[in-house]
């Protein structure tokens, strides 16, 4: 299987190396084209107000000067020989469970996939500390074989989300939802040398829908959480409702 990985931390980082060497250790032809530099939060922004360049590492690893959705978007659309038959997002280091999807990297770049017609995952290891992303590559090496020997009958974008724990620690398998996290902490103020005043993103909230179903009560199970996306942000029982307004 031909197989494209990206991310979001940037073409050095050791979940993706790790990713890649599993998936090519079982005969798939890999190639990895990842952001130069940690791009975390860049959610599906696109490059659009200048060139964007490529260069190869001494690894093979293809790293651009761009976003995660930069990376696939230009893998697929001209930069690869052949479209591939998967698109493989991470390993992040960190979970991206409930509203961390919306403003990922990682989930985004697997996005990109998925919208030009390609399978595509996201994998995260779920935990800041990231020791065993091992874990989380054997994971999705079977994950692959799977796929290539019972196929879906239908796209697939998944959102998966591995326990950073050694593989005889994990409690299963379980398909979930998105949880739902707490409104964000307040933004973090500073003042630089200069005593300008300057803003840092407070931390994500904690999480506030995490019970049993979600992808945020499986991890905490050491369960891997497998979520089915979607990209319709369409909300369809409301469409009534703004019709009814709008009437004469």
């Amino acid at each position: 299987m031909r197989i494209l990985l990206s991310n979001d931390d940037g073409y050095f980082a050791p979940g993706l190396a790790v990713l890649a060497a599993t998936l090519a250790a079982q005969s798939h032809e890999v190639t990895v084209v990842a952001p130069e530099r940690d791009r975390s939060g860049a959610s599906n922004s696109l490059t659009l107000d200048r060139p964007l360049s490529v260069r190869r590492s001494p690894n093979g690893f293809f790293h651009v000067n761009g976003t995660p959705t930069d990376c696939v978007h230009l893998a697929v659309t001209g930069l690869l020989p052949h479209q591939p038959d998967m698109v493989i997002s991470g390993i992040n280091h960190g979970a991206n469970m409930g509203d961390d999807t919306i403003y990922s990297g990682t989930v985004a770049a697997a996005t990109e996939g998925f919208l030009l017609g390609i399978p595509a995952m996201a994998v995260s290891l779920a935990n800041i500390q990231g020791e065993h992303f091992q874990t989380a590559a054997d994971f999705v090496a079977g994950l692959v074989r799977r796929i290539e020997t019972h196929p879906l009958n239908e796209p697939v974008l998944l959102n998966i989300n591995v326990p950073d724990v050694i593989p005889g620690a994990i409690q299963g398998v379980e398909v979930t939802r998105l949880g739902r996290r707490h409104k964000a902490q307040d933004v973090v103020q500073t003042v630089n040398p200069r005593n300008q005043v300057m803003y840092w993103v407070g931390a994500a909230g904690a999480a506030q829908d995490a019970g049993p179903g979600t992808d945020f009560h499986a991890v905490a199970n050491h369960r891997i959480s497998i979520t089915p996306l979607q990209i319709d942000l369409t909300r369809y029982p409301q469409m009534g409702l703004l019709e009814d307004w709008l009437s004469p």
